[in-house]
């Protein structure tokens, strides 16, 4: 049971740096946003993170700090694309390359340094049961807080007012606008809650993951959790279960070649894009289907969108 009790762990360590980055991708692009700088907000969150932490001592000051960063080059892309109305797929490729070459310069001075690792939870009485304790009462904090944003993401947006209006601002902005409500506003606050998880996701990785600082740490899982999105359906209970699938396979292969598997590791790095490319054929189909056999539809030639 000690190898399995293992193997979750690592799935959930694994998992939570893309949940957390995703869950605030998914409230942006629900606002009619599309930030593909998730990439360089999560690597500036690493390395201001692991700066906080290493300036004092304590890795819940890192954590904040790497939220904050990530807020900063959040707001950043706000003006730019909110603002200043420049393109959004541009920019946020132009915040990817920016964070990092950004958080290659900052980060210089803290290579080789020991990292300050944030610590798991200790519930007396929990934490010590068999099988169960560790993996669900052994966590460590930001494990908690990306388990309460799914749910809190999921109640606001679906369950109150202010996630209606996020939801039809995303939808058509131009009907939320005539209504009386601040598109201009409601996408800034989006945009900084994206930034701030990504932020938080990159903290996660200097602190939580690997309690070092090493320049492109990353390692793509900005692009993954902006697929995660897509293959989630934006839909934040799926994005939850997707996060901790895209984690599972990708300590797989570790796991797989401690065994003697001889698993491609580039095979199992491109099955979360592979994935994505398959949900997104089949949403393409069902709404040409659900257009194709609308009664105003039967009868007459379907025409694509172009």
């Amino acid at each position: 049971m000690g190898a399995y009790e293992s193997i979750l762990l690592t799935v959930i360590t694994a998992a939570t740096p893309l949940l957390l980055a995703a869950i605030g991708e998914l409230v942006v692009e629900r606002s009619g946003v599309l930030n593909l700088g998730v990439e360089g907000m999560m690597i500036v969150g690493a390395v201001m993170g692991f700066a906080g932490a290493q300036a004092t001592g304590s890795p819940y000051v890192g954590a904040l700090c790497a939220l904050l960063a990530g807020m900063g080059m959040a707001l950043l892309f706000g003006f730019l694309t909110l603002h200043l109305v420049a393109n959004q797929v541009a920019t946020g490729l132009a915040l990817t390359l920016l964070g990092l070459g950004l958080s290659g310069m900052i980060g210089e001075a803290f290579v080789g340094r020991p990292g300050i690792k944030l610590q798991a939870l200790s519930i007396p009485g929990l934490s010590d049961l068999p099988v169960i304790g560790r993996i669900v009462f052994g966590q460590d904090l930001l494990v908690y807080v990306s388990l309460a944003l799914v749910a809190g993401v999921t109640y606001v947006l679906f369950r109150t007012r202010a996630g209606l209006v996020i939801r039809a601002v995303g939808d058509n902005h131009g009907s939320a606008h005539a209504l009386g409500v601040s598109v201009l506003k409601v996408r800034y606050l989006a945009v900084l809650f994206g930034g701030a998880c990504a932020g938080l996701a990159g903290g996660y990785l200097s602190l939580a993951y690997t309690p070092q600082w090493i320049e492109g740490m990353t390692a793509g899982r900005g692009w993954i959790a902006l697929a995660l999105v897509v293959f989630a359906t934006w839909r934040p209970l799926r994005v939850l279960a997707g996060a901790y699938l895209f984690g599972a396979v990708g300590i797989l292969q570790f796991h797989a070649q401690a065994h003697g598997v001889a698993i491609p590791s580039q095979f199992l790095s491109a099955l979360p894009y592979a994935a994505t490319i398959a949900v997104l054929v089949i949403i393409s189909r069902n709404r040409i289907l659900t257009r194709i056999n609308t009664p105003a539809c039967l009868g007459k030639p379907f025409v694509p969108d172009r």
